[in-house]
């Protein structure tokens, strides 16, 4: 039988998000950035029918993945940051796996960890500064 102080918990637990290599709780360092499918691929990925995937795509231009998401987690094990693909499963389960390179492509409002390769370096610096001096920023440039 539960205490008494046990049932009547109104705060929230914290997720059981465990690091898949140590096996210790996860800390998040970032927010929760949703997954999208606009492929039927992508459905039928995730256990929908091919028909239905296909009517799915073609009504709507994208469908959100609900209880999928990529965070940002650090390991208190493993001393860093790492992005992760998660999955809510029953009973306040998750699965956690390294978030892949196509699934940046289906996040929406997630910069890419590496930065985008078509910017220079220059436009990349430039838009880090976080006030600018006029001339002595570009200094460096000849």
């Amino acid at each position: 039988m539960q205490r008494r102080c046990d049932r009547n918990r109104k705060r929230s637990q914290r997720r059981a998000i465990i690091c898949p290599i140590h096996g210790d709780y996860l800390h998040s360092v970032s927010q929760k950035y949703s997954l999208f499918a606009d492929q039927a691929e992508q459905l039928q990925s995730r256990g929908i029918g091919r028909r239905n995937a296909v009517m799915l795509v073609a009504t709507r231009t994208t469908i959100l993945l609900s209880g999928e998401w990529l965070e940002a987690f650090w390991c208190d094990e493993c001393q860093q940051t790492q992005w992760y693909h998660i999955r809510k499963l029953e009973n306040n389960r998750y699965q956690v796996n390294h978030a892949p390179a196509e699934l940046w492509q289906q996040a929406i409002g997630v910069t890419q960890p590496h930065g985008n390769p078509s910017v220079s370096e220059f436009t990349r610096t430039s838009s880090r500064m976080t006030k600018y001096q006029t001339v002595k920023d570009f200094n460096f440039v000849n």
